[in-house]
């Protein structure tokens, strides 16, 4: 038996390592994430002189528009350009850090955590691992199939690829006319988090019903409406090709480059401050507003449903943040006491469970200035909470958190969720 053993563990070990070799056919071997922190206003010029010249991708802000002094820029850099980057910064005494030293190693660690899991059977679905589009799809399926007195399944729509964009309806069917919350993961592919947090809340709503009182008033006199995967061609590609890919996957006549950045693309302040015209550029606001088949069958369930839906939610990594409108413009919206108030016991159920700190305030104060955002045309649109969280972390792993961390993280929202939810049965006058 323990020669057995031995051997399977063996062959185990060695199946991992060619998986290992062969993710996304090796291509961020040597890449690695610098943290940058310019500390004064020339530093920030040369910065965006340097990024000019170079080809890196932006984790955290999304582009050199949004570089702030004594701000973290978390930038992920080829192989090919680590070396001249360093020695730019060091010239320029710019100082830096590295985060992650090689992307490629990390995320085969990662996927070997994963591999060492129990993924799927036909009884258990492990809501403590990433799961890819197909996956999540059965998963789906099976919630609506087994659950059918609080589980409801359509599709709003197709994606450009041709992929159905589906959405779950939670709530005790008995009850009409109620209230409604809509809450989407998966806007910026790479963002894995979000779509595990849209099932675990599926999972802890539908689970806890028949024996937690306060879930069971939440379902009896609201909806919910939960689409795990805004982006699918965008999420099915970061699990195909590339696992940093951030926007939708739309085709540009003019140019080589792909996709459309999701929250951009929606028609409040449409390509204004925070948003870019060109089409290779991570915030690439479309050639018009609605331009991506994703954010118009969004917007056009929203507004069929306006008189209900009440609260507005988009699931985001990673910063660690609870965002309001306005994004686009320096102002207080009209029900800010409301509104401030939502966030506020929402970070503080956060904060209960693992004492993990959340900033909150308006995107444009609290993240930056950002136009064609979601929760400005929610809000527009008359959901009077409208709100985008940034999840864990704040950059030590950035958008690969490690799987350990899925369940904590989920855990620590949806008390978030649910703090907003209870606010909308209960009346504000701001």
């Amino acid at each position: 038996m323990a020669v057995l053993l031995a051997l399977c563990a063996a062959v185990c070990c060695s199946a991992l390592q060619t998986v290992g070799a062969k993710l996304y056919s090796n291509r961020y071997e040597g890449d690695q994430v610098l943290r940058i922190i310019p500390s004064s206003h020339v530093e920030i010029q040369l910065l965006k002189q340097l990024f000019q010249n170079m080809t890196v991708d932006f984790w955290q802000p999304s582009s050199t528009s949004f570089i702030h002094m004594g701000s973290s820029v978390d930038v992920h850099v080829g192989r090919n350009s680590t070396g001249r980057l360093k020695d730019h910064l060091q010239q320029t005494h710019i100082h830096y850090e590295v985060l992650i030293p090689n992307l490629q190693k990390e995320m085969e660690k990662q996927a070997g955590y994963r591999s060492s899991r129990k993924r799927r059977s036909e009884f258990q679905y492990d809501y403590e691992v990433y799961h890819p589009l197909e996956e999540i799809q059965s998963w789906m399926f099976e919630m609506n199939r087994t659950h059918p007195h609080l589980v409801d399944m359509f599709s709003i729509g197709r994606s450009y690829e041709g992929r159905p964009l589906y959405v779950l309806k939670l709530g005790n069917r008995k009850r009409l006319h109620k209230k409604a919350m809509w809450i989407d993961c998966g806007v910026h592919a790479r963002e894995w988090i979000g779509p595990a947090f849209c099932q675990w809340f599926v999972r802890e709503a539908v689970n806890s019903y028949l024996h937690d009182s306060s879930t069971r008033r939440l379902m009896n006199q609201l909806n919910f409406y939960i689409m795990p995967v805004f982006n699918v061609d965008g999420y099915h590609y970061s699990w195909k090709t590339d696992r940093f890919w951030r926007k939708t996957r739309s085709k540009n006549a003019k140019y080589h480059c792909r996709g459309v950045d999701a929250n951009r693309n929606w028609k409040v302040k449409w390509c204004d401050e925070g948003a870019s015209l060109h089409p290779c550029d991570d915030t690439y606001c479309g050639p018009f507003p609605e331009s991506e088949p994703e954010v118009k069958a969004v917007a056009r369930f929203l507004r069929k449903h306006r008189k209900h839906v009440k609260a507005y939610i988009s699931i985001h990594a990673y910063a660690q943040m609870l965002l309001y409108p306005y994004s686009y413009k320096y102002a207080t919206i009209p029900n800010f006491d409301c509104v401030e108030t939502a966030a506020q016991n929402a970070v503080s159920a956060l904060y209960s469970a693992y004492g993990v700190r959340y900033r909150y305030g308006p995107a444009s104060t609290t993240l930056y200035v950002s136009s064609g955002s979601s929760i400005d045309w929610a809000y527009k649109n008359g959901i009077p909470y409208a709100f985008a969280f940034e999840l864990r972390d704040t950059g030590y792993y950035g958008f690969l958190l490690p799987e350990a961390l899925i369940g904590p993280t989920c855990m620590e929202t949806m008390r978030a969720v649910r703090a907003i939810a209870s606010g909308l049965l209960k009346k504000c006058t701001s």
